[in-house]
């Protein structure tokens, strides 16, 4: 199976099979109320069905699929208002930006792969992470394809960062900060299979059902087996999965230090059943 890569002013797109797997924008515009960042979105199955939502009504910096922090050391890079203990949410003047400094990209007939190199800045202008980001396309198989997501976020702050969440800061079962996916509104009410909010496990199953289409879709999210995360999954009021940064205990990370993460995402057509979902996980270690 040959994936196709093509660069277009500000974003690429990985093809395969005549279908665009996705979008990646690397050069946002945005109000900066939602704190300008890298996406991916739209995400399809390779029957084209699109498993993600762009810029809802209720949380207009929620964009397909991204990497971010809601919380780091106080500034927000998520978008929104900013969750204080005792006050609640706050639109402060945090709001930070995620710069692309270059994207260099590679295929072959098996995998398509995007890296990229990132400045996080926050709001005064100060730079306080460097990232090093890697997306890949891989294992197409007759009904669903793979996305992994790496990161190596590096401080160059000079002094102690420390990444946080709502749930950090004391909002019970809102640890959402790291990677990110959001739902299209037609899998409002899905079906959750693996953890429950705040729980630990390998990985989380969404089956999500589209509008107009008799059809169903399956999103598989791996954790990174080295660092065991807890879930930050919702179905209702909207669909969402976030292998939590830091969901109840805040992260530290000290000047020159490098915090790595990695996880897999399956895309899949049809509703996938645990007995499903726990085959695919033993056939593919991670």
């Amino acid at each position: 199976m040959t994936l196709e890569l093509l660069r277009n002013e500000g974003a690429l797109t990985v093809r395969a099979r005549g279908t665009e797997l996705f979008r990646y924008v690397h050069h946002p515009v945005m109000d900066p109320f939602e704190a300008p960042k890298p996406y991916l979105h739209p995400v399809r199955t390779l029957a084209g069905q699109v498993v993600t939502g762009y810029r809802p009504h209720d949380h207009r910096w929620h964009k397909g699929i991204q990497f971010t922090a809601s919380w780091l050391s106080g500034q927000n890079f998520w978008g929104g208002g900013t969750y204080l203990r005792g006050q609640g949410y706050v639109d402060l003047p945090n709001l930070g930006t995620m710069r692309s400094l270059g994207v260099s990209t590679g295929t072959d007939h098996e995998r398509a792969v995007v890296t990229e190199d990132l400045a996080w800045h926050t709001m005064a202008g100060e730079r306080w992470i460097d990232e090093r980001r890697t997306l890949t396309a891989c294992d197409v198989e007759a009904d669903s394809w793979t996305l992994e997501v790496t990161t190596e976020l590096t401080n160059v702050h000079g002094t102690d960062l420390v990444f946080g969440s709502p749930g950090t800061q004391g909002r019970e079962l809102a640890g959402y900060s790291g990677l990110f996916w959001r739902g299209p509104r037609e899998f409002t009410g899905g079906d959750v299979i693996g953890p429950g909010m705040g729980e630990q496990g390998d990985w989380l199953a969404f089956v999500g059902t589209h509008d107009e289409v008799d059809r169903s879709s399956t999103l598989l999210f791996l954790d990174d087996p080295d660092h065991p995360c807890q879930w930050f999954v919702r179905s209702e009021p909207i669909p969402a999965v976030n292998p939590s940064l830091a969901f109840e205990k805040e992260v530290p990370l000290a000047p020159g230090d490098t915090l790595a993460r990695r996880y897999r995402i399956v895309v899949a057509d049809g509703a996938w059943d645990r007995a499903r979902l726990t085959r695919y996980v033993e056939e593919h270690p991670w």
